[in-house]
């Protein structure tokens, strides 16, 4: 089944070989949409080289923000709020659900906080892998606990490898 988003767009997907496996990169137009580690139901294309080299560098430490536009093309207000201060965390560090929900405006939402790191639809661009237990255990993560540790494992490597 292909669906079109309400600009009447056909979203894509391309793939990626990384460190975790193969990753679809769901394209809205130029817009990064999704990055899934299943494959999509959308036709193939082609993602921009210039995010494909973003991942790259991300991967290899060189990267630690990226810059490819992107779209949500669900989520509530809230849930975009958490995404959006996922990009406060630094790479290589970790922070606490409770410190994502005080980020919002809301202390006591911890678990709807998880429920919207389930939802983030962008992970490694918005590093929902970065939020942990407040007594420093993993936690959940959408795409099982194993990818989120390896995600952490390559940040913590990469950046002390470059100290």
């Amino acid at each position: 089944m292909r669906i079109k988003t309400s600009s009447g767009i056909e979203p894509f997907y391309d793939t990626f070989d990384s460190p975790i496996g193969t990753l679809y990169l769901i394209f809205s137009g130029k817009h990064l949409a999704e990055i899934s580690f299943e494959k999509p139901g959308h036709k193939r294309g082609s993602a921009p080289e210039s995010f494909r080299k973003e991942l790259k560098g991300y991967f290899e430490g060189s990267i630690k923000e990226f810059k490819q536009p992107f779209v949500f093309l669900e989520g509530t207000d809230f849930e975009k709020k958490v995404w959006f201060a996922l990009k406060e965390i630094p790479y290589g560090e970790t922070r606490a659900y409770k410190w994502l929900a005080e980020r919002v405006g809301n202390p006591k939402a911890n678990r709807a906080v998880g429920q919207a790191l389930g939802r983030n639809p962008i992970p490694i661009v918005f590093p929902c892998h970065r939020v942990i237990e407040s007594d420093g255990s993993i936690g959940g993560y959408s795409s099982g606990v194993d990818i989120k540790r390896r995600l952490l494992e390559i940040e913590y490597y990469n950046v002390m490898g470059k100290k």
